[in-house]
């Protein structure tokens, strides 16, 4: 056994290994040694929900049982959720002169949706940029997590979270609450109607998104996969994109070297290679 004195749970080194193996056949992440303590924080609520001691029987009851429920929150518990509202904001800009030349509906994917904050900034990008053609756009909002697509999907967010929106943005998109709702503010219904919430394992062998889209935004998530598994989702992606449609990644992620469908057209944004 390893790790805090004071930790009331049964917690072994080969109990970290198998909550490693299992959520990268699971969900492909890739979980460092150093994640040790955020897998047992996490997971030890899951444990005490079941009246369990040890986590080598709550890990045995997940491999017995392939089907149960509870591999959804066993998923969900170790999926890390870091997002704001139009974070690395020059995707944003490039975005709406991208789709400003577009002659027909736009769709775009968003690939890791997490608590909602990037699709709900695309929705806003989308509205500026396309005016009244911003009823035909459609936005697919997907995340491995389900406990975040639920947050998602109700759009009400802390007023310290829309720092990064503009004072008129707020006026525009979102209510501000009163009474028990003071200090929050939730997306209004006609931007949230833009947007289809869906939960999708990018690891898994067949994906619920049928292109074609304007531009796929996958960013701030490969880095919890290995190679192998980055360069087959790229791979995946092409298909998906419309000609001329664009790929934003995170600020961290380089992908130049593991497929030759893209090809490096700004800062962190690719286009298809011809």
């Amino acid at each position: 056994m390893f790790g805090s004195a004071d930790r009331d749970l049964e917690f072994t080194e080969a109990d970290f290994d198998k909550i490693r193996t299992l959520i990268y056949k699971r969900a492909g992440l890739v979980l460092a040694s150093h994640k040790r303590e955020m897998a047992y924080s996490r997971l030890a609520k899951r444990l005490r929900l079941h009246g369990m001691r040890r986590f080598s029987d709550y890990l045995a009851r997940l491999d017995q049982h392939p089907e149960s429920p509870e591999w959804e929150a066993f998923t969900n518990a170790l999926t890390t959720n870091l997002t704001s509202f139009f974070r690395e904001s020059h995707h944003f800009s490039l975005l709406a002169e991208h789709v400003k030349q577009a002659t027909s509906p736009v769709r775009i994917w968003c690939a890791a949706a997490s608590t909602g904050e990037e699709p709900y900034s695309l929705a806003i990008t989308l509205s500026e940029a396309l005016g009244s053609r911003a009823s035909q756009a459609q936005i697919l909002a997907t995340d491995i997590d389900t406990d975040a697509l639920d947050k998602a999907r109700k759009g009400i967010y802390a007023l310290d979270q829309l720092e990064k929106v503009s004072e008129a943005c707020r006026r525009q998109f979102f209510l501000r609450g009163s009474g028990a709702r003071a200090g929050m503010a939730k997306i209004r219904p006609e931007l949230a109607s833009m947007i289809d919430f869906q939960p999708l394992n990018l690891t898994s062998g067949s994906w619920a998104a049928k292109g074609p889209f304007d531009a796929i935004f996958c960013r701030n998530v490969m880095i919890y996969f290995d190679k192998e598994t980055q360069a087959r989702i790229l791979e995946r992606f092409a298909p998906l994109l419309k000609s001329n449609g664009l790929l934003f990644t995170g600020h961290s992620e380089n992908f130049s070297y593991l497929t030759e469908r893209f090809k490096l057209r700004g800062q962190t944004v690719y286009e298809l290679s011809r």
